[in-house]
């Protein structure tokens, strides 16, 4: 997917990355059927088979959301993912023959949501895309009025959050390296597209950990109203975060246990 008009050099690196998971969560799963080729198309959406989802072989397709033109996707996207009868009307436009690999849509769900690993990367692919939805809106905002949600950058030995703040925010790292902290001890690190920070959000608790870059980050925000929202709406995205988050607390606590055993001659 790429947005319409300028966007910074951190957005195009994570459509970059956004455009080869699509691939990666339907490794395995044979298509539905032979490959379909379109021609030129004022609207897709009548062509195509609402049970299906398809991954963009080759050509380019205009999005217009309400008639308004806001993105276009190409070669690697997942189109069909958008169905809902409370959603504005998405319109799909193509100008020149585009060439789409049909997936049974029931058959993808069960197959991402089969494995772990393929349930956390279809989360990091929807909070991706809405993400990057919500940066060009604020920049497209006034300044007075830009919520202060998108992207962040923050400089080696910087705060990424705090111990003991309010929670307001989801995150994930886009670049860079940050290592949590708890009452000035060292419990773990946040690698590069990890989510961090929802615990909080969940519990309605303080922040209880500090979280400091050890490299120049930039990171992604999540408001928790839109975090909870996408939780809510999906409870398998959920419960594989949970599952991702338990794990962590499993670690942070064998951690903990073998600091506290008793140093031995």
């Amino acid at each position: 997917m790429y947005l319409l008009g300028e966007q910074p050099a951190y957005a195009d690196r994570l459509i970059n990355r956004l455009q080869e998971i699509p691939a990666q969560l339907l490794d395995g799963l044979a298509p539905s059927g032979a490959t379909i080729e379109i021609g030129s198309s004022e609207d897709l959406n009548e062509e195509l088979h609402t049970q299906q989802l398809f991954i963009i072989e080759s050509g380019l397709l205009h999005a217009l959301v309400d008639e308004r033109p806001l993105f276009y996707l190409q070669e690697g996207d997942l189109l069909g993912l958008r169905q809902g009868h409370e959603l504005p009307h998405c319109r799909y436009r193509s100008d020149e023959s585009i060439r789409l690999i049909p997936y049974s849509r029931a058959a993808a769900f069960q197959h991402i949501h089969a494995a772990p690993q393929r349930q956390e990367l279809f989360t990091q692919y929807l909070i991706g895309q809405t993400a990057l939805l919500t940066d060009a809106l604020a920049r497209l905002k006034q300044p007075e009025i830009q919520p202060t949600t998108g992207f962040q950058h923050f400089a080696a030995g910087e705060e990424l959050i705090r111990q003991g703040d309010d929670a307001e925010d989801v995150f994930i790292i886009i670049e860079g390296h940050a290592v949590a902290i708890v009452d000035g001890q060292k419990v773990g690190d946040v690698q590069r597209e990890e989510i961090f920070g929802a615990m909080a959000v969940f519990t309605h608790e303080k922040r209880s950990a500090t979280v400091l870059a050890t490299t120049p980050c930039t990171v992604m925000v999540i408001p928790k109203e839109q975090f909870l929202s996408l939780m809510q709406s999906n409870p398998k995205i959920a419960h594989s975060l949970i599952e991702s988050m338990a794990r962590r607390i499993d670690l942070l606590n064998r951690e903990v246990t073998q600091l506290r055993l008793p140093i031995t001659a």
